[in-house]
């Protein structure tokens, strides 16, 4: 993610009527709200619980994941580790990384893989030279411009193990998998702290746990071509709802729009639908689906996600055609 953003565009939001206080049938459960701003992207928790000092706590801790996993993942961070792998002029051969930065940067290698290249966490090169031209709202990058920025390719990035890194001088960014990747992580430290009756919604990205009312949560998905308006709902607990889309960084140039999603095979913006949605439990894994299924054609992603458990999508194609997963029917 990248802090010049101004405005966070929501591609998805929750639907649901809360009240502050809650039936005396749930154990007198209140409701308890923050909102937080990192990794560019403004951020909704609801809790639900019975203590006003056992939500203070969970949101300062909450707080302080959110804030360390920005430092960390934020390639303009100065005091952040990406910046630091980026940027480092050292000649020491080897960089020692917090483990979490560690961990996370596997992540985005073994589904470089498992995407055969879709999802590629050095192209930091190419995404520059985009956003110098999305900043300046004119122009187009030339294909050499392109290739000459540096290189792409995955293996300069070098696990050693031991949170050790090669010092080989790549360009990581983890816009495609950090968020949510990080709102996994605040779920799970809500859950292990007697949490699990809650609603994430960090800009698009939503996790939810168990209703507060035995109920269902309906989370809508907000149409790429009517802004507010939805043209899906999902209903469902312990789940992630997580949306790529061409609709929500973009400028236009010469009456067509380029948006910041980038394909490493062909270095330009995907083109082949309005946007993507993704569905499971892990929220770390539909964040990084939600790019990987942007970037490949509808049927190719229908067949891609049959090998993966408990995984469901909805595409919004560039025709306005909603098309469904085999057992996306479970969330209806």
């Amino acid at each position: 993610m990248k802090t010049y953003l101004k405005y966070i565009i929501f591609s998805v939001f929750i639907i649901v009527v809360s009240l502050n206080f809650l039936s005396s049938n749930n154990n007198k459960l209140k409701e308890y709200n923050t909102n937080l701003f990192y990794m560019d992207t403004y951020i909704q928790i609801k809790i639900y619980t019975t203590s006003q000092i056992k939500a203070d706590n969970a949101f300062t801790e909450v707080e302080e994941i959110y804030k360390k996993y920005h430092q960390l993942t934020d390639r303009f961070s100065t005091d952040g580790g990406v910046y630091y792998i980026n940027n480092n002029t050292s000649t020491e051969p080897i960089i020692t990384i917090d483990p979490i930065l560690y961990n996370i940067i596997e992540h985005g290698i073994n589904w470089y893989h498992k995407s055969n290249g879709l999802l590629n966490i050095n192209i930091g090169n190419v995404v520059d030279v985009w956003k110098k031209y999305r900043d300046q709202k004119s122009g187009l990058p030339s294909i050499n411009e392109l290739k000459d920025s540096g290189d792409i390719d995955i293996n300069n990035i070098i696990l050693l193990g031991n949170n050790q890194i090669k010092n080989n001088h790549p360009n990581i960014d983890l816009g495609a998998i950090a968020k949510g990747y990080t709102t996994g992580v605040v779920g799970n430290y809500l859950e292990q702290n007697g949490i699990d009756k809650y609603i994430i919604n960090a800009g698009g990205n939503v996790l939810v746990g168990n209703h507060y009312n035995n109920d269902l949560y309906k989370i809508g998905i907000e149409s790429p071509i009517e802004s507010g308006d939805i043209y899906q709902v999902v209903k469902g607990n312990n789940i992630s709802v997580v949306t790529s889309g061409s609709y929500e960084r973009y400028y236009e140039y010469d009456g067509k729009l380029y948006h910041h999603i980038i394909n490493p095979h062909t270095l330009m913006p995907s083109e082949y639908m309005k946007s993507v949605t993704v569905i499971t439990e892990d929220s770390g894994l539909a964040d990084t689906l939600s790019t990987i299924l942007f970037l490949m054609p509808i049927e190719e992603g229908k067949e891609f996600i049959k090998e993966l458990d408990n995984v469901e999508a909805i595409w919004f194609s560039n025709d306005g055609e909603i098309i469904k997963s085999e057992g996306f029917s479970k969330y209806e």
